[in-house]
């Protein structure tokens, strides 16, 4: 079953760490729309990861064959685009280069192929790396003790409760790693594994499932530092406030349990096109920006270039390598496993 406003969503969430850099970078609105905001376009993609395994993958057998094309199709969406970037990256950063990201030297590359430390926005890779690696507990479990699913996640979000969300970082033998970007990250994973596991289940009463529960995103910019009636420190902690995960996990109910999925807001081509370049636009958009911010230009004019061009290059990278490479891992997939990965039937995962 396609639920194709989740392009939509994923969509959404590129823009808003787009728009988020954008304001740091050129100080647009006098930096209201940045200050860290970001953060909640990457919690919406973390919410959209648990939820996609565990709809996707949850009521599969939990077998080798199935783990297996599990951790080809995730790595096939994830891995080959960010692996060009940071090998581009270190390339670049040793010849005096910041076009992309900086990675100087051979222990910072390290870091990055180690999955335990990112530069810039690759810092969120890692933790998605980590998260698919956790989930194959959980779906361990989905069958007959899907209790200690429950048990798990709340044990780890009491856990990092009391323990401030340990700030566990530094380098082993020279080679960075930040184990507190995954610690931070967990609770919003977590809660989109749990919404996934009953998508299928949880009859909604049709008089619950209305269009304007669309409204809900426009709790997620009430948030921003810049723009929050909060007074507590909570618009600050961002990932380390349960009140944010409770706004953001109620944005995502409402956007996937109770807008209908005809939703034309949310289920059209623009959506759709927007989600499936979502990945290259989230890793690459950041240079286009700083590269445009060299331009003496108005900021509105820098603004529609820095987001046309970042669409233009998502839109190569889609097209020509990213595609290609996933068609090539989900035939592999087909062939070892005689199953399709259905994450393309429901959305990119």
């Amino acid at each position: 079953m396609e639920i194709r406003k989740l392009n939509t969503l994923r969509g959404i969430a590129a823009i808003i760490v787009f728009l988020t850099h954008f304001s740091d970078i050129t100080n647009w609105l006098d930096g209201a729309l940045g200050g860290g905001s970001g953060a909640y376009g990457v919690m919406l993609f973390f919410l959209l990861s648990g939820f996609l395994m565990a709809y996707l993958y949850l009521d599969r057998e939990f077998t080798k064959a199935n783990i297996k094309a599990y951790f080809l199709a995730r790595a096939g969406r994830v891995l080959p685009l960010y692996l060009v970037i940071v090998f581009c990256s270190c390339l670049l950063s040793l010849a005096d280069n910041n076009s992309l990201y900086n990675i100087p030297d051979f222990n910072t590359l390290l870091g990055h192929l180690f999955f335990i430390y990112g530069e810039s926005v690759l810092w969120s890779i890692p933790p998605e790396i980590q998260f698919y690696f956790i989930f194959i507990i959980f779906w361990a479990f989905a069958k007959r003790r899907a209790g200690y699913i429950y048990l798990s996640v709340f044990a780890v979000m009491i856990f990092l409760f009391f323990t401030n969300f340990p700030r566990i970082s530094g380098d082993i033998n020279g080679v960075p790693y930040n184990v507190f970007n995954v610690l931070r990250s967990l609770p919003f994973f977590f809660v989109g594994v749990i919404f996934g596991m009953h998508y299928k289940s949880l009859k909604i009463p049709e008089y619950l499932r209305k269009h304007w529960f669309i409204l809900a995103l426009c709790l997620i910019p009430l948030m921003y530092p810049g723009l929050s009636p909060v007074t507590s420190e909570a618009k600050r902690k961002m990932w380390l406030s349960y009140e944010v995960l409770l706004v953001m996990s109620s944005v995502f109910f409402c956007i996937v349990f109770l807008v209908p999925n005809n939703n034309i807001l949310l289920a059209n081509k623009f959506g759709d096109f927007i989600g499936k370049i979502s990945y290259s636009l989230y890793l690459l958009h950041m240079p286009v920006i700083a590269k445009v911010n060299q331009f003496d230009l108005s900021i509105e004019l820098k603004l529609l270039m820095s987001f046309v061009l970042t669409i233009v290059v998502a839109y190569i990278s889609f097209r020509y390598f990213e595609r290609p490479v996933a068609k090539l891992i989900r035939s592999i997939v087909a062939n070892n496993s005689g199953l399709q990965d259905s994450s393309k039937a429901v959305t990119s995962a």
